[in-house]
């Protein structure tokens, strides 16, 4: 879908990228390929370099120490924002107060001198996608915060970017309207083929909009991949301690009587089922979610293929839909979380209980 003189969506590749500020090392080797229509979305925690690398997509900044930023089969490395043909919504959303929001919309086709009545076809058009053509005569000042995103959204789109990119939209909205509001982004974007690159540190926002993410932490990219991948199939320990909850535990590689087991102190042991495995007396981390345990009462019969544990409630948390407990289990403070419905049994601080692991749910990291 176009507003009219719409181009097919383009790719984004990223090439050996490095910078730095001063002696700082900010982004470092940076390979990364973006695909046509693609949401794409820069994860990780603050000063991991995620918001940099999305600004010198868009032109912003110093050029890059080394590398290539390509849109679609283009160099852009050395061109200014102004020739890159992206567009940027901003954090704080940038709007003109003195301007209505039809004039905010229209500001970027008037600086490109189109036709008067181009301009109002467009805008119409855009401000309608958007839902907001009923309020084109309003100010900022008389708009709710949902509203101005919007109108940054439109203002952005309306000039028919080859790529839109996201600072951090939502972070300014409460916690309803940002599940709103990310819904109807991933709408848009899907009605217009943009391909989309978002930035976020947060992972919620992240897992419900991409269709790739790349989670950056000390300007190097650690992971992409699907949501659903990386939670599931983490390469190293900070992953998948940034995604979701993780219980890790550091232990050894022992085969011992024909079986591989993984084993850590408290006198855990982790069968492995014969799975690729690093050799025998590798050092590794166990990594597994905390709904792949089950807390039962200490003396209630075993759960047929699950692994016994024995261990303390230390903690518990009630969030709603489900309970989390930490459990400590031979000096490991263990993640669990239990679903939670009306009259269901809640284990108390210092309560002695029997958990259950799945071991086919444990992933072994190296790193």
């Amino acid at each position: 879908m176009t507003l009219g003189i719409g181009t097919p969506a383009v790719g984004v590749t990223l090439e050996d990228i490095s910078l730095s500020f001063e002696t700082t090392e900010v982004l470092k080797g940076i390979d990364l390929t973006v695909e046509a229509g693609e949401f794409f979305t820069f994860l990780g925690p603050s000063g991991s370099g995620k918001s940099t690398l999305l600004r010198l997509i868009a032109g912003f900044g110093p050029m890059p120490l080394s590398g290539r930023v390509l849109i679609g089969n283009d160099d852009v490395t050395r061109l200014p924002p102004w020739k890159r043909n992206v567009g940027m919504v901003f954090q704080s959303y940038a709007l003109w107060p003195h301007m209505t929001v039809r004039e905010n919309v229209a500001f970027g086709l008037e600086e490109r001198k189109l036709p008067a009545g181009e301009i109002r076809r467009r805008v119409d058009t855009t401000l309608n996608l958007v839902g907001l053509l009923d309020l084109a005569e309003r100010r900022p000042s008389q708009l709710s915060g949902g509203q101005q995103q919007r109108v940054a959204l439109a203002r952005t789109i309306v000039i028919e970017p080859r790529v839109l990119l996201l600072d951090e939209p939502l972070s300014n909205l409460d916690a309803n309207l940002r599940i709103q509001m990310r819904r109807e982004i991933l709408e848009l974007q899907r009605k217009l083929m943009l391909t989309t690159i978002f930035v976020t540190h947060d992972q919620e926002e992240a897992n419900t909009t991409s269709d790739r993410i790349a989670v950056l932490n000390d300007g190097v990219i650690q992971q992409v991949g699907s949501p659903i991948e990386l939670y599931d199939r983490p390469v190293n320990r900070f992953v998948a301690d940034f995604l979701g909850s993780a219980n890790l535990i550091d232990g050894v590689i022992e085969n011992a009587d024909g079986r591989t087991l993984f084993r850590a102190s408290g006198d855990i042991a982790i069968p492995l089922h014969g799975r690729d495995t690093a050799a025998a007396g590798g050092v590794v981390t166990a990594m597994f979610r905390p709904q792949s345990l089950s807390i039962r009462d200490a003396g209630d019969p075993a759960v047929e293929g699950a692994m016994p544990l024995s261990g303390r409630v230390e903690h518990r948390e009630f969030l709603g839909s489900l309970v989390r407990y930490t459990v400590m289990v031979g000096g490991h403070a263990l993640l669990v979380e239990d679903s939670h419905q009306a009259g269901h049994r809640a284990y108390d601080t210092g309560e002695e209980v029997a958990l259950y692991l799945d071991t086919e749910q444990v992933r072994l990291l190296t790193s």
